[in-house]
């Protein structure tokens, strides 16, 4: 059994949300192809802790095997449970929308619980090493702008790559649906044509 975690960081409902449309689409195609557990989490409706000043003291503190507060305590608890669950998957799907050439800030802050030395990641000598690998990564993406010939301007795409490679995961796949608010009577085509690609990647990652 293949197990799939949907990382949904857009607070627009599925109607009016073309990443999540897409995102909905692509892992129906999966559970076409095999069986697969899916796992949904919206960033929206549950806490994602930030890296604040009372974390690092905590993370400070405990590595010095010192005392942490009650309220850290619960925040380091938050944070180990959307890494563990993270570990657990054998398929990442991040439903992501474009903002402003980046992403949503609570995507940022779910990388950032993620990111964990000695847990996703390692320093050695000859460099950051990554532990997570042996997983597969889907980031579904979309954006108002039609950036084909811009790809400079693709952080979102790049950003998300590089993070998933520093953690070790090299199996990585962009899926598109762009240019929906430049050009807004040919959304629903640019949605129709980016699910056939949907459906293609779709037997490549199971």
């Amino acid at each position: 059994m293949t197990k799939v975690l949907v990382v949904n960081s857009n607070p627009k409902p599925l109607e009016i949300s073309y990443s999540r449309q897409l995102g909905a689409h692509f892992v129906d195609q999966l559970k076409a192809n095999g069986p697969v557990e899916v796992e949904q989490l919206n960033l929206y409706e549950v806490s994602v802790p930030l890296i604040d000043g009372s974390v690092l003291d905590a993370w400070g503190k405990l590595g010095a095997g010192e005392a942490i507060s009650a309220e850290q305590q619960t925040t380091v608890t938050r944070m180990n449970e959307i890494l563990e669950q993270f570990l657990a998957a054998d398929v990442v799907v991040y439903e992501v929308p474009m903002w402003n050439l980046s992403y949503p800030p609570l995507l940022k802050a779910y990388i950032d619980n993620i990111t964990i030395a000695g847990r996703t990641f390692k320093y050695t000598a000859e460099g950051p090493q990554g532990l997570a690998g042996g997983k597969k990564v889907v980031l579904v993406e979309s954006r108002g702008g039609d950036y084909t010939e811009a790809p400079a301007l693709q952080f979102t795409n790049a950003y998300l790559q590089a993070a998933m490679g520093f953690i070790g995961i090299t199996e990585y796949h962009n899926l598109v649906v762009q240019g929906v608010n430049a050009a807004p009577d040919q959304a629903p085509a640019l949605l129709e044509a980016a699910k056939k690609r949907a459906e293609e990647l779709a037997t490549q990652v199971l």
